[in-house]
């Protein structure tokens, strides 16, 4: 039997399934949160929260959690600057976190228009862009995929990363 815990941690709410009875490890966790940039280092501050209560036979999740990071951050920023530029900032972005065997799964629901980031032009090495636009790049560099959808009128970014074990070729 699964247990159910909610943490309030600032003025976010999170609702994790810890999947082992007597140990509080949270193996999928979800967290929704107003449309703010302010919200990001309440946003990371979960998430590393979130990796930290892993097992140590997770160890790997802990490995890459700075690649992980930086992609949350960025969907994300995305999201609020992008997304939800033109809606109200109480429109509210979640964030679900899954580890499933030997993958972390992150999918950021927005509520804003659907964009094709097949669309966008890779920016040339050393070329300074004006308003941002290195986001999507470095977010599909930092991890191992990305992928991107529009379902029941919310975009879903969808964020991959697999173990690699020391012989797996990447």
């Amino acid at each position: 039997m699964y247990t159910e815990i909610l943490e309030i941690i600032g003025s976010l709410h999170l609702l994790a399934y810890p999947h082992e009875l007597g140990r509080v490890m949270q193996t999928s966790a979800h967290l929704v949160f107003d449309s703010q940039l302010e919200t990001l280092n309440q946003v990371q501050a979960w998430f590393n929260h979130w990796y930290r209560t892993l097992g140590p036979e997770f160890s790997w999740v802990k490995g890459n959690c700075d690649r992980l990071n930086i992609a949350v951050a960025e969907g994300f920023t995305n999201a609020v600057r992008h997304a939800h530029a033109q809606l109200p900032p109480e429109t509210p972005i979640a964030i679900e976190v899954k580890l499933a065997g030997d993958c972390v799964n992150i999918r950021i629901w927005d509520q804003g228009h659907p964009f094709d980031p097949t669309q966008l032009q890779e920016p040339q090495p050393g070329s300074l862009l004006c308003h941002g636009g290195y986001g999507w790049f470095l977010l599909r560099r930092a991890v191992d995929q990305v992928a991107y959808w529009r379902q029941d009128n919310q975009n879903c970014l969808e964020i991959t990363q697999y173990h690699h074990r020391p012989d797996d070729v990447r």
